[in-house]
């Protein structure tokens, strides 16, 4: 019994250690971690949305990067439903060629999708 329980654990324990190296963690400048998954065929999608609609990139005075807040006077974006139901809790800014993912709560840029 107590053969198949430890058995059962270490299953457990490797399955749950694949999964976590399929997210990716992205740490940001106040020290929290949001880890934001984006299967490659949802960052086609979003490559393809920007050019297909003409997404005009905004422009700040300071750079946007990840684990920085996005300046007040940036408006965000909803994050459309074909990007991922995963991606529908953030917002998006598409800034210098690049789309930034942010968390609407902190407005803190969690990922750059390239």
């Amino acid at each position: 019994m107590n053969k198949l329980l430890l058995t059962v654990a270490m299953v457990a324990m490797l399955s749950t250690g694949a999964m976590a190296q399929s997210t990716v963690v992205t740490t940001t400048g106040t020290g929290h971690a949001a880890a934001v998954q984006i299967e490659p065929e949802y960052r086609t999608k979003i490559r393809t949305y920007v050019t297909e609609h003409k997404v005009r990139p905004v422009q700040t005075g300071e750079k946007i990067v990840v684990g920085q807040p996005v300046p007040r006077e940036v408006e965000l974006e909803a994050v459309p439903a074909e990007w991922g139901p995963s991606l529908t809790k953030y917002r998006y800014v598409y800034s210098g060629e690049r789309v930034m993912l942010v968390d609407p709560s902190t407005r803190t840029v969690v990922q750059e999708v390239d």
